[in-house]
């Protein structure tokens, strides 16, 4: 995954002293921006060849809370490449630190200058298959350890949910 180095301003936190919900969000774009830079294009040169990657579904687990100077580290990969629609993971790291403070989710759709969706130009398309794939994990309780309940809630094998077999 392509890291991006940022660090927390006191503008980011809240009065509680973590970091604002919102400004993960922000702060996968940046990640996001700044891997399609590496590659060789910049966002600016996607809306001049007439595409746009709009935001169709944002998603981000928080697990531990980044403060006032922390240096972070966003890791950002390509999660899933359709035909006209494109998906970024995030893991959100403080140096020094196990674990991730956060994992993220977006998910995009290639919008031509009309506002409809489109197959993405061959130059995005080459850059986006080149593009570091994420490893972050998705789904219910994605980067928590599993507890009893989660192991206890799963349906018995053959059985229907909530009906005893037998």
């Amino acid at each position: 995954m392509h890291s991006t180095l940022l660090r927390v301003t006191y503008a980011d936190t809240d009065r509680m002293g973590f970091v604002y919900y919102g400004h993960y969000l922000r702060w996968f774009e940046i990640g996001r921006a700044e891997m399609i830079r590496s590659l060789g294009m910049s966002y600016l040169e996607m809306e001049e060849a007439g595409v746009s990657l709009p935001v169709l579904e944002a998603q981000c687990r928080y697990l531990k809370p980044a403060r006032y100077d922390d240096a972070i580290a966003v890791e950002t990969g390509v999660a899933d490449l359709g035909r006209a629609s494109v998906a970024f993971g995030y893991r959100v790291l403080r140096a020094g630190e196990e674990g991730p403070l956060a994992l993220g989710r977006t998910e995009h759709c290639f919008m031509g200058r009309d506002g409809r969706p489109v197959r993405p130009p061959a130059a995005i398309a080459e850059i986006l298959d080149r593009a570091p794939r994420s490893s972050v994990p998705w789904g219910p309780r994605a980067g928590q350890p599993e507890t009893p309940t989660d192991r206890s809630s799963r349906t018995p094998r053959g059985g229907k949910a909530g009906v005893p077999r037998g």
